[in-house]
């Protein structure tokens, strides 16, 4: 039976609702968003890849839908079901400065580790993101911390030939800061 003049087509299931709010976070849709937030989609909630709205959104570079959904309650230190990898990560990964700013301004931690002990610093280093890199270090992100292989944001910068960015970390160093006990030691050593 043809709907009617002025009749509503039906609401989309709550599993499809679920789905347009991760394509909507994916592709930046500020538009869409918050109506699918207001029809009761969880800010929180994972795809069958464990990813969240934010993470997605981060991922991909999308920094006014990162704002909105932190503004709705999402969780910056929520990780995705695989590798625990945050929001953060991701922008590391991607190289999206301006996310991964916000991010930091909003509550993400520049230490969190993924389960493999890997930080956003680690994942910067590895793909060159300097200014990323910067921005973690300014929080708090130590360039010599070590996941549970045994690498640090230094070693993974020079497993990939990238001195420049080994040499930016290194400064970054607390133990290469003037006033540290490493750096004094090294000075009367030498």
């Amino acid at each position: 039976m043809p709907n009617e003049p002025g009749d509503l087509p039906p609401l989309p299931s709550p599993e499809r609702l679920r789905e347009l709010m991760f394509d909507a976070a994916q592709l930046g849709r500020t538009d869409v968003l918050p109506a699918l937030l207001h029809a009761g989609c969880a800010v929180e909630a994972k795809d069958e890849r464990g990813y969240t709205p934010l993470i997605l959104a981060a991922y991909h570079g999308h920094d006014e839908a990162v704002a909105l959904l932190l503004d709705h309650g999402a969780d910056p230190e929520a990780g995705d079901a695989a590798r625990g990898n945050t929001a953060l990560m991701g922008a590391a990964f991607k190289g999206f400065t301006s996310v991964a700013r916000l991010l930091l301004e909003r509550g993400a931690d520049a230490e969190t580790t993924n389960k493999a002990g890997q930080t956003a610093l680690m994942l910067a280093a590895l793909f060159d993101r300097r200014e990323i890199a910067d921005l973690l270090v300014a929080q708090g992100a130590d360039p010599e911390r070590c996941d549970a292989a045994g690498n640090s944001a230094l070693s993974v910068a020079r497993d990939q030939n990238n001195a420049a960015m080994g040499e930016h970390l290194r400064g970054a160093c607390p133990a290469s800061r003037p006033g540290s006990w490493r750096a004094e030691s090294a000075i009367l050593t030498s």
